[in-house]
C-alpha cells in the first residue's frame, strides 16, 4: 500500500531518496533491504510534511517567529521553539495524509493479528544522519503509541520537532537554512525489549576501526541510547568476533511497558540483575557480526541500536532498531598505519575489518 505519503517498510523502496524518506529511515530501508531482521512498519514521507506546510499561513506564522529569534539568547530560542511547536503540533493533518497515515496502521495491525498495535514514531529528518552532520537527538522520537488517532498526533509531534530550541541553535551555528529542510516519520512495530542497547563498528574512545564496541542495559534501549544509564560495555575483536573486554555497568534503571499497556514504566532493576551481564556472549558475537556485515555494506563506521525481544526465544528475538552513521571520528583524517595500502598486509586487513 505504499504511496505518495506512505512506505512500508518490508517494500524495500530501492529508489527512495533521502530527501523523501529522510536519514533515519534511509537507513532502516537499507537494512530490509539487505535481508536484516527490523520491526514491521511504515514511513510517513516528507511529502506529507510538506502537504501540511502548503498553508500558507502556517507557513508565515513560523516565519514571523523565525525572524523574531536571536540565536545567542538560548531562553528566546526556547521560547520560538515552544511557539512554533504548538502552531505545527496543533495544525490539522491534511485529510488526504490523515487517511493514508490511519490506513497504514490499520493495516500494520492487520498483518500482526493485533488490534491497536503499541508502535514507535521516529523523526527522520531530511538533513539527518549525514556523515557530514550530526543531527542524532535533536528530534523527538514518541515510543508505546496504540491507536490511529495516537499515532496521528504522534507523526504532528515529529514534524513539530524540526524546531526544537537544540535544532534551531544547531542549524543556525552550522549555517543550515530551514528553506528545504523537510521530515519525515518512521512508524515501527515496538519490540518489548528484555535488553537492548548500542553498537559502534569503531571504538569511540580512541577511533580504533578494528573494535567494535557493544552497550547494553536491561528493558528497552533508550536509557542506554541517551545516557540515563550506566550501560554493560563489550569491546569486541572485529576481525576475529571475539569479545575481549566486558564491563559490567551499574544499569540502576530500566524502561518496559506499563502494566496496562498505554504508555512506558521507568522502574529500578533488581540488585541480582544489576550485578550481571545482560548478554550472554553469543548474543554479544550476534551483535557484533550483524554490526560488521552492516558498516561493510555501508562502507563506512555506524552507530546502530538492537533490541532482543522479551516475548521471543533468543535465536529468533533479535532486531536492528536503527542505523546511522558515526559522526565524530568518521570525519578526523585516519593516521596513517606504516603500512603501504598496496601491500599485502594492507589487503588483509581491509579485507578482514570490512573498511
Amino acid at each position: 500500500m505504499s504511496g505518495r505519503y506512505i512506505i512500508v517498510l518490508e517494500a524495500g523502496a530501492e529508489n527512495a531518496a533521502t530527501n523523501l524518506v529522510g536519514g533515519k529511515c534511509a537507513g532502516l530501508l537499507a537494512l530490509v533491504r539487505a535481508g536484516c531482521s527490523v520491526p514491521r512498519g511504515f514511513v510517513v514521507t516528507s511529502d506529507a510534511f510538506k502537504a501540511l506546510f502548503s498553508d500558507s499561513a502556517l507557513r508565515r506564522e513560523i516565519g514571523v517567529a523565525l525572524d523574531g529569534m536571536d540565536p545567542e539568547d538560548p531562553a528566546g530560542t526556547e521560547t520560538t521553539s515552544a511557539a512554533i511547536r504548538r502552531l505545527v503540533s496543533g495544525h490539522p493533518m491534511p485529510p488526504k495524509v490523515a487517511r493514508a497515515v490511519t490506513d497504514a496502521y490499520e493495516a500494520l495491525c492487520s498483518a500482526l493479528g493485533q488490534p491497536d498495535v503499541p508502535v514507535a514514531a521516529r523523526s527522520s529528518a531530511t538533513a539527518e544522519d549525514l556523515s557530514e552532520a550530526s543531527f542524532a537527538g535533536q528530534h523527538d522520537t514518541c515510543l508505546w503509541i496504540r491507536g490511529a488517532e495516537a499515532v496521528l498526533d504522534a507523526v504532528r509531534h515529529c514534524w513539530s520537532s524540526l524546531w526544537t530550541a537544540r535544532a534551531l541553535t544547531y542549524r543556525t551555528a552550522h549555517g543550515v537554512p530551514d528553506e528545504g529542510l523537510g521530515m519525515a516519520v518512521g512508524v515501527q512495530e515496538m519490540v518489548n525489549a528484555r535488553t537492548a542497547g548500542v553498537a559502534l563498528t569503531l571504538n569511540p574512545a580512541n577511533g580504533d576501526r578494528s573494535k567494535i564496541v557493544v552497550e547494553a542495559g536491561w528493558g528497552l534501549g533508550e536509557l542506554v541510547a541517551s545516557g540515563e544509564v550506566t550501560p554493560d560495555l563489550y569491546l569486541v575483536d572485529k576481525v576475529l568476533l571475539v569479545p575481549v573486554r566486558t564491563v559490567v555497568g551499574a544499569k540502576f534503571h530500566e524502561l518496559v511497558p506499563a502494566p496496562d499497556g498505554r504508555g512506558l514504566l521507568r522502574r529500578p532493576v533488581d540488585d541480582e540483575r544489576r550485578a550481571v551481564p545482560c548478554l550472554a556472549a553469543d548474543e554479544v558475537i550476534e551483535i557484533a557480526r550483524l554490526a560488521k556485515e552492516t558498516e561493510k555494506r555501508a562502507g563506512a563506521p555506524l552507530e546502530i541500536e538492537w533490541a532482543f525481544a522479551r516475548d521471543l526465544p533468543a535465536q529468533g528475538g533479535f532486531r536492528l532498531l536503527q542505523c546511522r552513521a558515526e559522526t565524530v571520528w568518521s570525519r578526523r583524517p585516519r593516521p596513517a598505519t606504516g603500512v603501504a595500502a598496496t601491500s599485502g598486509a594492507a589487503g588483509i586487513a581491509h579485507t578482514l575489518t570490512g573498511l
